[in-house]
């Protein structure tokens, strides 16, 4: 036998430990609900910092197209290959291709900002919205459209404040 006692050779004294320090912490807060940092959402809202990035958001031009010249740059640079894009020909002569399909898979999206540094016409951005919530997962597959839409919600958002 070992030189060292039965309760270092034991693996039921930590785990003891363990259970006591986690009771202690679930009757310290059972006790004291007024210290606790509760957010009462959605009532209350988490104000976050103005340079938070939160969902995407695609920028349109004046006229009301979108900015996204379908490089495919923001889909290179995205390390998680979440964004889709389909390439088409423009209408207009004067403007070369535009995306058919933009489309981000918000489940595999890492929210690292590659795509908003990698675009080179201000096309994608990060905005400051956060909330992220489905029923399905073809909720969380991000269309042209609905990434136009994030974009004019924040608009009014920051408008109002």
């Amino acid at each position: 036998m070992s030189g060292r006692s039965l309760r270092s050779r034991s693996y039921l004294w930590p785990i003891f430990i363990g259970m006591w320090i986690t009771a202690r912490h679930l009757f310290f807060n059972l006790f004291h609900m007024r210290c606790l940092p509760t957010i009462q959402y959605p009532e209350q809202r988490r104000n976050y910092s103005p340079r938070f990035r939160g969902l995407h958001i695609l920028t349109v031009k004046q006229n009301g197209d979108i900015r996204c010249t379908a490089c495919m740059l923001c889909a290179t640079a995205c390390p998680a290959a979440c964004i889709h894009i389909t390439a088409d020909e423009h209408p207009d002569p004067n403007v070369e291709k535009y995306p058919r399909e933009f489309n981000i898979d918000m489940l595999r999206c890492v929210f690292c900002g590659m795509c908003e540094e990698a675009c080179p016409v201000d096309a994608i951005r990060m905005g400051p919205g956060y909330e992220l919530a489905g029923f399905d997962r073809n909720d969380f597959i991000y269309t042209k459209d609905d990434l136009v839409k994030n974009g004019n919600n924040t608009l009014s958002h920051v408008t109002h404040h």
